[in-house]
Formats: C-alpha cells, sequence, structure tokens
C-alpha cells in the first residue's frame, strides 16, 4: 500500500521531511505548501516532488491523503485538528499544541475520525533514549526513580537565524516563545523510556537581561521573558522527573542540544556533550561511542574499509550503533538524517501507522504526555512556581 502527502510549510526543516517522505516506498506522491511559492518551487525541483498546492484549504479540499505540518510552532493546534477533520491522516511537528483545550480537541478529532496522528518527536530515536529504553524494558536499572531531560539550546547557536528566517521583519515577537512551551525534546527524551506520565509540576522561570529586544515581554507576542526555566514533575508511578529549558546558556548545543541522566536503584545513566556512561553499583561504563551518530555516507566511502559489517548501514544513515537501522527502508540509506538519527525513524514510523492502520509510538496520547507538562509548567513559572496538577488523557487505545 501507499499514499500521497501533502508538506505544508517547506522551509529549512519541513523540506528535508519532503524529501524523505519522497524516498520512502510506502509513499506515492508528495505535494508541498507553502505561503511562499518560490520556496515550494525550489523543494519540488530539488527534491523531484509531485507538485504544489496553492493553500492549506485547498490541500484539505483535495484528495490528497495525508498532511505533514511544518508551520510555527505555535499553529500546530489548530492546523492539525482541521486536518484531522478533513479527512487527512496527520503528522506534526512539535510541540502537539500551546494549551490544554488545544491537545484535548486534537485527542477527540482522533477518536471520532479514527484517523493516524502522530507528533515527529525526535527525542523518541535519541540514541540515548533508545538505549534506556532497552535498559528499562530489561529490567537493568531496577526501579527508576529520578530522570532529567535538558533541552539546552543557546539563541547565538542558530535560534536568531531561524526565527529571522521564519519571522519575517518582526522576528523578535515570535523569538520570545516561552522555553517551556516547547517541551518535547527534553520531556520526550525521558517518557519515551520509561513508561510513566507527569501528574503535578513546580517551575522557576529565569528573566532575561540581554536587553536586545528577544526576550522582552513589551515586544513579545506571548508576553514572556523567561529565556530559561527549570522543572520538577512528580510522576505517576512516583518518581521524579526535572527538566531544562535553556536559550540563554554556556553550552555547545551544535554537538548535543538534547541531554539525559536515569537514576535507578540498580544501574544509572548519565550524558554531558560528548561523554555517556551506564553505571551500576561496582563501575562506570564508558558507552559514549554507541551514542554517537554518524554523518550521512556512501557505502564505498574510503573510511569504511576498517569499520565492522554490522556498524555499517548506521554509518551510511547517518544513525548511531544503538540504532536498529535493519528496520528502515533500504531507500534511506545514504539520505540525509537529522537530531541525532531520528528524522528516518519518525517518518518510516509515520509511514508505517497510515499505511497499516495502526498507532504510531508518539500517537496524540504519548503526544499529550511528552506536551502538556511543558504547557503546565509555563504556568506554574508564572505564578511564582506553585505546584499545579497535570491533567492525563490516558493511555491510548489498543487500536484506531
Amino acid at each position: 500500500m501507499t499514499f500521497s502527502i501533502g508538506v505544508v510549510g517547506v522551509g529549512q526543516f519541513g523540506g528535508q521531511f519532503a524529501h524523505l517522505f519522497n524516498l520512502h516506498p510506502g509513499v506515492s506522491k508528495v505535494y508541498v505548501v507553502d505561503e511562499r511559492p518560490e520556496r515550494a518551487a525550489e523543494a519540488i525541483e530539488h527534491y523531484g516532488l509531485a507538485g504544489s498546492v496553492a493553500s492549506f484549504e485547498d490541500l484539505l479540499a483535495s484528495d490528497v491523503d495525508a498532511v505533514a505540518i511544518f508551520t510555527q510552532r505555535w499553529t500546530h493546534g489548530p492546523l492539525v485538528e482541521r486536518a484531522l477533520r478533513a479527512g487527512k491522516h496527520v503528522y506534526s511537528a512539535v510541540p502537539m499544541a500551546i494549551s490544554e483545550e488545544e491537545i484535548a480537541r486534537i485527542i477527540e478529532a482522533v477518536r471520532e475520525t479514527r484517523n493516524v496522528y502522530m507528533m515527529g518527536e525526535t527525542s523518541y530515536y535519541n540514541p540515548a533514549t533508545v538505549y534506556a529504553r532497552k535498559q528499562h524494558a530489561a529490567g537493568k536499572f531496577g526501579r527508576v526513580f529520578y530522570t532529567e531531560g535538558d533541552y539546552v539550546h543557546d539563541m547565538d547557536l542558530g535560534f536568531y537565524d531561524a526565527y529571522q528566517y521564519s519571522g519575517g521583519e518582526r522576528w523578535k515577537e515570535t523569538a520570545s516563545y516561552p522555553p517551556m512551551l516547547y517541551p518535547t525534546h527534553a520531556i520526550g527524551g525521558v517518557l519515551g523510556a520509561v513508561p510513566t506520565h507527569a501528574v503535578s509540576v513546580s517551575c522557576v522561570g529565569v528573566r532575561d537581561d540581554r536587553q536586545d529586544g528577544v526576550f522582552d515581554r513589551d515586544v513579545s507576542m506571548f508576553g514572556n521573558d523567561f529565556s530559561n526555566a527549570t522543572a520538577l514533575f512528580e510522576l505517576n508511578d512516583g518518581g521524579v522527573m526535572r527538566t531544562n529549558e535553556m536559550r540563554r546558556v554556556g553550552y555547545p548545543s551544535h554537538i548535543r542540544e538534547s541531554r539525559f541522566r536515569f537514576f535507578g536503584t540498580e544501574a544509572s545513566f548519565e550524558q554531558l556533550a560528548k561523554v555517556t556512561v551506564w553505571q551500576d553499583k561496582a563501575n562506570v561504563h564508558d558507552i559514549s561511542e554507541q551514542m554517537e551518530s554518524r554523518p550521512s555516507m556512501s557505502l564505498d566511502d574510503p573510511s569504511l574499509a576498517n569499520v565492522a559489517p554490522e556498524l555499517r548501514d548506521a554509518f551510511v544513515s547517518g544513525l548511531a550503533p544503538v540504532h536498529d537501522s535493519e528496520r528502515l527502508p533500504e531507500e534511506f540509506r545514504g539520505a540525509p538524517n537529522g537530531h541525532e538519527g531520528s528524522h528516518h525513524f519518525l517518518v518510516d514510523d509515520f509511514v508505517t501507522a497510515v499505511n497499516n492502520r495502526t498507532l504510531p509510538a508518539v500517537n496524540a496520547w504519548t503526544a499529550a504526555r511528552f506536551t502538556l507538562p511543558g504547557i503546565v509548567a509555563h504556568e506554574s513559572a508564572l505564578r511564582g512556581g506553585e505546584r499545579l496538577i497535570i491533567r492525563d488523557f490516558g493511555d491510548a487505545p489498543a487500536s484506531l
């Protein structure tokens, strides 16, 4: 089986995914929609796509089977709901939405339409999360009682350029996006390994002091002046999760922007920018090499001559050794990848779910657990760290 898909927003990020959808054997045609026609035309020519559609409304009215949304992060919720109710399967970039109401409406739309919804959370396939998920499933941690997920991405390392690219002349109004409303890289990396969810939170926000018009409450369309925030979550299994969302930080986020720690009664896992260790009560094991995603390269690259055969697929596909490269389509070998090797898996997850009419790993119910805790955390920060209850929408159903 195959299906057609329309990619909405083909700027820096959406174009990469349009290319991967086009490569996947489970997709028949890829169309693009962008408010700047020249971007759409460039993507069509560069990736050999099927064509463009004039507007989002026209895409919903078309016979395209699925929609992939890569618009500004605060716009996702309403667009996703509209696409689902128009009869489309939906892939959405993170976050799922920016309010509890928007999340509830998406879940209700999925329940009523029985269409596939997936949030493209890269941290679910972050090598650290993949490794921790395997160790937890094998019982190696014992009881996991404390976890940390940090998204440490300094504004100076790419975000200024990204917001100017997407925001136009008034980009500073949007560059002040509240850090805790973009929580899924940090939270999803923890909850993607340990099957639990947050039930309450206390969060402290750090007000910005650079005075360059970014994170300025008077300029911000969100009324936000927090550039950093730290949240402490109570989990439903009695454990604790701490999350940092940092946009002003002396840290090499271009090396590793998401990092994680898991502490169990029998073993623990800790990660820095270039070092990752697994620890038990007897020793410390450096597993950094298993976390290293490699730039995509050709199979005949001379540098692969001395690489073990079982690791070559990872090198060719831009994956880490801990990744399961065998599950990916052959067409992805050598294709561009990103976010520590996650892009190939995200596309394959969505395509497989649509063609098999199954729930993807990061379905609407899971996406809510990755997203809503950050929304409530931001509200807690606005209230001076008041501890607030987090609604849970429950486990995903067994099938669509």
